[in-house]
């Protein structure tokens, strides 16, 4: 296959990539300042068609789409998934979903580490997680600790049995840094560019997967919303 759109918008990022002819890869993406709300609505599709613009195609070229299906925020999920999926109706193009924590992963790849865990922050004191080893980061679906939600300190009880040479990666990863490390995982520094979710994994992990009814693609929320358990929680007193 030769063009490949990928995005994703679990998190509070907004990421889209391009892969090409030859290798090449184009990426944009945006990034809200803390304390602003993500502008997934207002700046997805703008991005697609930036990078395509650059590539000189058009949505119809596109030999492939890879959204990403979390697990993350309700909100930023629906968003992406249903841009997805619209697209893929109109173009007529190949689907696939691609999960956040696998891209994720994908970025320790090359860093040495035995395994490596993905960790996004799932709010509440929980985090979205799951680990790979690292010689099997780009095989789909073979997980060593499958997507879940955990406490901080039952992942950590996890990463314990995985030990040593564990890499954590993501926000996830660094809000939890204390507990992570206490279970033996190597958390890289804030600022590196390791913790960030880039749509170019979803490019290259969506060469493996097989495309999928646009409405079979559905968002991977791992768990309920917060508005259903409060609901619950309400409905017990």
């Amino acid at each position: 296959m030769t063009w490949i759109l990928g995005f994703d918008t679990a998190t509070r990022a907004t990421a889209v990539a391009l892969r090409g002819p030859g290798g090449l890869e184009l990426e944009a993406r945006d990034d809200p300042p803390p304390g602003e709300r993500p502008r997934h609505a207002a700046t997805l599709l703008p991005l697609c068609a930036q990078l395509l613009a650059e590539a000189q195609i058009g949505f119809a070229e596109l030999d492939r789409l890879a959204v990403g299906i979390g697990p993350g925020t309700f909100t930023g999920l629906r968003i992406g998934v249903a841009t997805a999926r619209a697209l893929a109706q109109a173009t007529g193009g190949p689907l696939v979903g691609v999960s956040t924590l696998h891209s994720l992963a994908l970025n320790g790849s090359r860093q040495g580490a035995r395994a490596v865990v993905a960790v996004l922050d799932a709010r509440r004191q929980e985090v979205f997680a799951a680990a790979w080893r690292r010689d099997e980061l780009e095989v789909p679906g073979r997980a060593l600790v499958a997507p879940a939600a955990f406490t901080p300190e039952s992942l950590g009880e996890r990463l314990q049995r995985l030990s040593p040479a564990v890499l954590a990666l993501g926000e996830g990863a660094l809000e939890f840094r204390p507990v992570l490390e206490r279970a033996g995982a190597f958390v890289p520094d804030d600022d590196s560019e390791l913790h960030r979710v880039t749509a170019t994994n979803h490019c290259w992990i969506a060469r493996h997967l097989r495309p999928a009814d646009p409405d079979q693609v559905r968002p991977e929320y791992l768990r309920l919303p917060d508005a259903e358990l409060a609901r619950r929680a309400q409905a017990k007193t």
